[in-house]
């Protein structure tokens, strides 16, 4: 069966003016003139092409080559392009844009403005995005994750606690402000932590590792960081956590762990506003 809001892997069975005829089983779609490779052989009679399908302006399944920021099950950043009575409108790629409904809508929506939408179907089978994504993505761990266990995560945008972020595409969970080492944005994507399993079932996020994987980690970098820069660097373990988090991305209290590390093991030595390797 031929999806909606899917790529699909189709052979081309027929040539028309306006297009070629794509067919999977005893279905077929248009590729139209617009969307065909530039390479003809590919679009010959028996050639199987990758395309995705969506519905055109007139609600019609049609296929296209050109790549989409995302299908129906994903949760992508786009921008607003538009408005209208019905909705907004996200540039997502494709000659169409995507509609996000007013009543799919968490807040209003500006011009110009980025925000992270899930793509779905609607009842009529009609591709739409939503920015109200735990009507989508589960909230709830219910024994997916594991303490700790690594995951990737898409910041969706700011709460009273901290960051929402979408799970591996397919949960909800929240990055409590004080877990927060680094400036966030909606859209930013980056590797995280499942944090402590709370009583409610809802997933915390954490964005550092354990202490000894972020000291060991961390004093790595900080020696190729003074190679770097002559054996010398101007942070120390009283430096403000602001200036620390600018060149490392993490909390004062790992970067005085990682310090502490590498004095132990005799690689560095304090001074009054600056901290210097020792020379083998």
């Amino acid at each position: 069966m031929i999806e909606v809001g899917k790529y699909h892997t189709l052979e081309v069975i027929k040539h028309l003016d306006f297009g070629i005829i794509l067919k999977h089983d005893d279905e077929e779609i248009l590729l139209p003139t617009q969307s065909l490779p530039q390479d003809e052989k590919l679009w010959d009679i028996g050639q199987f092409l990758e395309v995705f399908v969506y519905l055109d302006s007139e609600d019609r399944p049609i296929a296209t080559t050109d790549i989409p920021s995302g299908t129906v099950g994903d949760s992508v950043l786009l921008t607003v392009v538009g408005q209208s009575d019905f909705g907004t409108f996200m540039d997502w790629g494709l000659t169409k844009d995507l509609l996000v409904p007013f009543k799919e809508q968490n807040k209003p929506m500006n011009m110009g403005r980025s925000y992270v939408v899930h793509i779905f179907l609607d009842k009529s089978d009609r591709i739409a995005g939503s920015t109200k994504l735990s009507n989508y993505l589960d909230e709830f761990n219910d024994g997916k994750f594991e303490f700790r266990e690594e995951v990737d995560l898409l910041i969706a945008g700011r709460s009273d606690l901290g960051y929402k972020a979408v799970i591996n595409n397919s949960h909800l969970g929240l990055i409590h402000q004080n877990e927060v080492v680094r400036p966030l944005k909606s859209g930013d994507k980056l590797k995280g932590y499942i944090g402590e399993l709370r009583e409610d079932g809802r997933i915390n996020l954490t964005l550092q590792k354990f202490a000894y994987e972020v000291r060991e980690e961390l004093s790595d970098v900080i020696l190729k960081y003074m190679q770097d820069h002559g054996g010398i660097i101007g942070l120390t373990d009283k430096s403000p956590p602001g200036e620390i988090n600018a060149i490392f991305h993490v909390s004062k209290s790992n970067y005085k762990k990682a310090l502490g590390k590498l004095f132990k093991e005799g690689k560095i030595t304090f001074h009054e506003k600056s901290v210097r390797l020792i020379q083998e």
